[in-house]
Formats: structure tokens, sequence, C-alpha cells
């Protein structure tokens, strides 16, 4: 059966192109006994709680893993759908439209697959299956807009380790971030531009996930004397800054920013789900909640542009957990506009960035 592939009776079939999207990961089950499963093994890697390995694993095994999962199985199980865990679903509807927009360009060219760097589908197995199909090169895609070692860096090298251990890959690419990628920011365009056009939001607040400011300063190419030395550090990207997540974010919040046309003053930027006692990169999005409500600020819209798929962090602690808060406050509506997703423009989009790391022909238009 002909694929669509240039091949004739005297010559090989191409070999195809293997994509790999990894996302964080997710629990089996919103139950106790999976949530800490999946804890002990996010929480155990070293790029996440970046201490010595003993305190690592008396913070673990003492104050998280006995307390922690049973509070987190109740927030999944407020998001948990019929299909299963929101992050999951999602991440098979974007893995299937982007290998469907793929072979349309290039008939039996790409396998796409989908990976959890914690969790299942485990890199280790994907791969595993990746390795039998003979690929001409594989094109490794983390799906974290903003660059961290604790997402990016180590879902990278998980999948370098296990190449490096099984595999030798003909030809690899690999995306550290795509912070202000045009598939990225027109995705998020055209899902918010309805629920805003429709929503008339006082102001807009894009809250992103946290990480502790060790995190941030051990990125810093000049060893300490540019990120969060001085108060306009993230502003702009720069060598120096080039690998920092909350530049990153801040080049997120000006590009967004620019594609939805929002008015100075009309929005802000903030940092969420912060764990621990160490200082987190500011400010806050549970304490800038009750500054926009002094403000007088009364319908406010909330955007995850940490996530291109909708799961814990969005749908419970934000349009849960934070319009709680913000009902509380004096609010009158928080509306969380929803993330990426399966989204068409996000989903082409993103057989966009991987066509052109494939090495094929660039197809005209």
């Amino acid at each position: 059966m002909n694929h669509g592939t240039s091949a004739t009776p005297n010559t090989p079939a191409a070999r195809p192109i293997g994509v790999l999207l990894v996302n964080l990961g997710t629990p089996d089950a919103p139950e106790t006994a999976e949530v800490r499963e999946y804890l002990r093994e996010f929480l155990s890697d070293p790029r996440v709680i970046d201490i010595n390995p003993l305190g690592r694993w008396l913070l673990l095994n003492l104050f998280i893993l006995p307390f922690r999962p049973a509070k987190s199985a109740a927030a999944y199980k407020a998001v948990w759908t019929k299909e299963g865990s929101p992050l999951l679903v999602y991440g098979k509807a974007l893995q299937k439209g982007v290998e469907a927009a793929l072979q349309a360009k290039a008939p039996g060219r790409f396998v796409v697959r989908l990976a959890m760097r914690y969790g299942q589908p485990s890199i280790p197995s994907v791969l595993g299956q990746m390795m039998k199909e003979d690929l001409e090169r594989l094109i490794v895609l983390p799906l974290f807009p903003q660059y961290s070692s604790a997402a990016s860096g180590s879902a990278l090298e998980r999948v370098l380790d296990i190449i490096s251990e099984a595999w030798n890959v003909p030809s690899l690419e690999t995306f550290d971030s795509f912070y202000d990628a045009p598939a990225f920011i027109n995705g998020f365009r055209d899902v918010a531009r309805p629920f805003l056009d429709e929503f008339k939001a006082d102001h807009v607040l894009f809250s992103y996930h946290g990480l502790p400011e060790r995190h941030v300063k051990k990125s810093d190419t000049t060893g300490g004397k540019h990120c969060l030395a001085t108060p306009d550090c993230c502003d702009k990207i720069c060598p120096e800054n080039r690998f920092c997540y909350r530049a990153h974010c801040v080049a997120t919040t000006n590009a967004l920013v620019k594609a939805l046309s929002l008015k100075p003053g009309t929005y802000s930027y903030c940092f969420q789900s912060r764990l621990g006692r160490t200082p987190w990169i500011k400010p806050y999005t549970d304490f800038v909640l009750p500054e926009l409500a002094a403000k007088g600020i009364k319908r406010l819209a909330v955007f995850s542009p940490a996530f291109v798929a909708d799961c814990l962090e969005t749908v419970e602690e934000i349009g849960i957990r934070a319009k709680e808060q913000w009902k509380s406050l004096g609010g009158e509506e928080l509306l969380l506009i929803p993330s990426l997703n399966d989204h068409p423009t996000w989903v082409n989009g993103v057989a966009e960035m991987v066509y052109a790391r494939s090495g094929l022909p660039v197809l005209p238009g």
C-alpha cells in the first residue's frame, strides 16, 4: 500500500521522522495511593527539589508524602473528567491533531507520540516503542513554553539519558522553550479573544507557575550578577538571562499583551503554586489578588500561560481556589481563560514548529 512517499518499487521507502511531545505528568487516578506514587517520582527528581540527597529524602518522606497526597487527591478529584486526567486527555488530543497535520504536509513521514516526565505514559516506555520504528531522526518538544531546569531541563535530560544508553539516534532535534513563538502566542490569542470580548474584564492577570528564586539564580550565565539583582533584570531577554524562567514569563506577557492589544494599566503578571518556606519568584498570585481588589477591580480575567493544557494548576488552583479568594475580597467575577488544549491554531502551530525542524523541504504557502 502506498502511503504517499516518493518511493518506487526500486527505491526504499523514506524512513519516518519521530516526534516526541513531553509534558509533566499526572497520577493514574485521583486517589491518595496513586497521587502518593506520582508525587514520590516527581519530587524525587533532583532538578525539582535541588537540595542534597539526604535533605531531599527527609523532606519528601517525613514532611510531604505522609500528608500531601490526600489533600492533592481531593484537588485532582475536582478536575478529573470522565475520560481521565485533563492533562492526559488534552495531551492525547494534541498528539493526534499534530500527527494528522504533519501527515497532511508529508504523508507517511511522521510518527508522533506523547510521553510524561512522571507517571504514564512514561518516557522510557514511549521511547522503547519509538526505537522499533527505524526513525530517520527524532524531534523532542517538551510542552513547557518557558525554560526551567526543573521542567524542560529535566524532560530533555531524561530523554537524552535513555537515548545514550540504548539508542543510536541518527539525528536529534530538541526544543528548550517557545515562550514567544507565533504558534504559542497566536494560539492563546485565538483561544482568549471570544472570552475577553464577552467578559469585558476590568483587568487581565497573567499567572505563571512559580519557581524558587534559587532556580532562577542558577540560570544566570554571569554567575549571579544579573538575575534578580535589579528590579528590571527580566524586562528584556539578553545573553545573561537567556535561560531565565522569569524573564521568559515576562517576554510571554509582553507578546500576549501585544497580540491581544491590551492597554497599559489593564494587565499585570504574577506567580502561583509556591511550596515551602524558601523565597519564590514574585509577585505572588494570592498576594496580587487583594491588591487588585483594593483598587476597585471587579471583573478579572486570568491566563495561565505556563501551561499548554488545562490541569490541576489551572482548573483547580485558579478556576476554583483563586476564584473563591477573589469573591471573598469583594470581586464580582473571575474568569479563567482556558488553556490551549487542542485548539486548531495551537495544533497547527505545533505542527509548523516541528516541520521546520524536520529537515524536509519547506512547503509553499
